[in-house]
């Protein structure tokens, strides 16, 4: 009898799982392993919001291997040391698992690659499986990646994806392998209270319910900001409970400008990720240092904190916040325009900003959280970074009812638009009316000093 070790990390699912089957093409006994890593706890990675949706991703997937004969084996401690242990405990001939983009997940693989192989053992890792397009497999000419979203667009659209693959029908896993409890979500203090649910079946039944009744009208839907008219899959991408591979491939089977709309936005999440893996600082330090002066001090703490509870002054700006707060998760319109706001009208470091959006966003993924970030600060990618967005035009524009700063900021729900996007303006006897607070900042002021050959949007 021959043993393989899966070694799961940010794909906790069962279909389209190529480094599952591999292992059990190979072998005819597998080990589903997930180590609980103390290294990304300590380093503060584990926020509330993502350990509860995780503690739901683990209870999914063991529940799917049961249901085919196998189970998860959950361990904690040090990734190298805990896979190893099990390694020697099965006697397993090798470790397959997937490739990740960020430096921590590149050491790892290195580690553990020395470790297994002092011991004779192998270690397979496998491209594609948390992208839809590998990182390295698109390239421009004499370069490592690429910068610029167009061009790679062009040539990621020509790559044809790997063929997907549907769960196993069955597995074997070894008996005498034990496991630690799997972590509970009601264990998880400091949620958000409208935190979605998480897991493989989950996400299937939104990726289907999103195929079906969703995808064909996103291209004229995706920036409103009360429609809620996105798949609510990041999350699920994050995890990989679903496999962006079958996410491209089912939405370009319905085709149509919806789909097309939709597969640029996975297009974007691997661009991202060949930027973070083949420039793994640019998750702390600026892509494009622009020699920003940010502003810091008292006053720019209290604007920061001001911005985080969601009482800047600027209602589209507050009610994306306090929809992250909520839920865990915000429109992607509401993300450009809450970072643009930071760090573009309050002046202040993308840093700030991204760090408590990892502190609370469910799909707080390195690599499009930290360059999404600096796309907004025009520290990035952006080829025009100096775009600067103004949050009253942008609520006018994909709020122009004012149903989500209604819904989000409750003190202006008796506001009609447009006045609700710009209270200040009230006499003052009605603006006494409604407890909300004045603009922390004099947008014409703000923006004035980014006009000179920059676009105010």
């Amino acid at each position: 009898m021959n043993v393989a070790v899966v070694l799961y990390t940010s794909d906790l699912r069962l279909h389209d799982h190529p480094p599952l089957r591999a292992a059990m093409s190979s072998c005819d006994r597998v080990v589903p392993l997930f180590v609980r890593d103390r290294a990304i706890e300590a380093a503060g990675f584990t926020a509330p919001n993502r350990s509860a949706f995780l503690a739901d991703c683990l209870a999914a997937l063991d529940a799917g291997l049961r249901e085919r004969g196998g189970r998860l084996v959950v361990r904690s401690g040090e990734v190298v040391d805990r896979v190893c242990a099990v390694v020697r405990e099965a006697d397993a001939d090798e470790v397959h698992m997937a490739a990740g983009v960020s430096a921590y997940a590149h050491a790892r693989e290195e580690r553990l690659r020395a470790a297994l192989e002092a011991e004779g053992r192998r270690l397979y890792v496998h491209d594609a499986v948390i992208t839809a397009v590998a990182p390295g497999a698109v390239r421009p000419a004499g370069g490592d990646h690429f910068a610029v979203f167009t061009p790679y667009l062009r040539r990621w659209t020509e790559l044809p994806p790997r063929p997907s693959a549907p769960a196993p029908r069955t597995l074997r896993v070894p008996d005498d392998i034990d496991s630690e409890a799997l972590p509970e979500r009601t264990a998880v203090t400091g949620t958000s209270p409208g935190l979605a649910r998480g897991g493989e079946r989950e996400a299937r039944r939104l990726l289907s319910g999103w195929l079906n009744d969703g995808i064909a009208r996103y291209e004229d839907t995706h920036d409103d900001l009360a429609g809620d008219a996105t798949s609510r899959l990041s999350p699920h991408l994050h995890f990989g409970t679903i496999s962006p591979v079958e996410a491209v491939q089912r939405s370009r089977a319905v085709g149509g400008p919806g789909a097309e709309a939709f597969v640029r936005q996975l297009c974007w999440r691997d661009f991202h990720h060949q930027v973070l893996a083949a420039r793994p600082a640019a998750a702390a330090e600026d892509y494009r240092a622009r020699r920003d002066h940010w502003r810091t001090g008292a006053d720019a703490e209290e604007e920061i904190q001001a911005w985080k509870e969601g009482r800047t002054g600027y209602p589209v700006v507050d009610a994306a916040m306090r929809q992250l707060a909520h839920e865990g998760w915000m429109h992607n319109r509401g993300r450009l325009l809450a970072a643009s706001f930071l760090a573009k009208t309050l002046y202040v470091d993308w840093r700030a900003g991204a760090r408590h959006f990892l502190d609370l966003l469910v799909d707080g993924d390195l690599a499009n959280n930290q360059l999404n970030w600096q796309w907004v600060a025009g520290t990035g990618t952006d080829t025009r970074p100096n775009r600067v967005l103004n949050p009253v035009r942008q609520g006018l524009r994909y709020d122009p009812d004012g149903t989500y700063v209604h819904r989000w900021v409750p003190e202006l729900a008796d506001l009609p638009a447009p006045r609700v996007h710009e209270p200040w303006r009230l006499p003052a006897p009605e603006r006494a009316r409604f407890d909300y607070p004045d603009p922390l900042v004099e947008l014409a002021d703000a923006l004035g000093r980014f006009r000179k050959g920059r676009g105010i949007e």
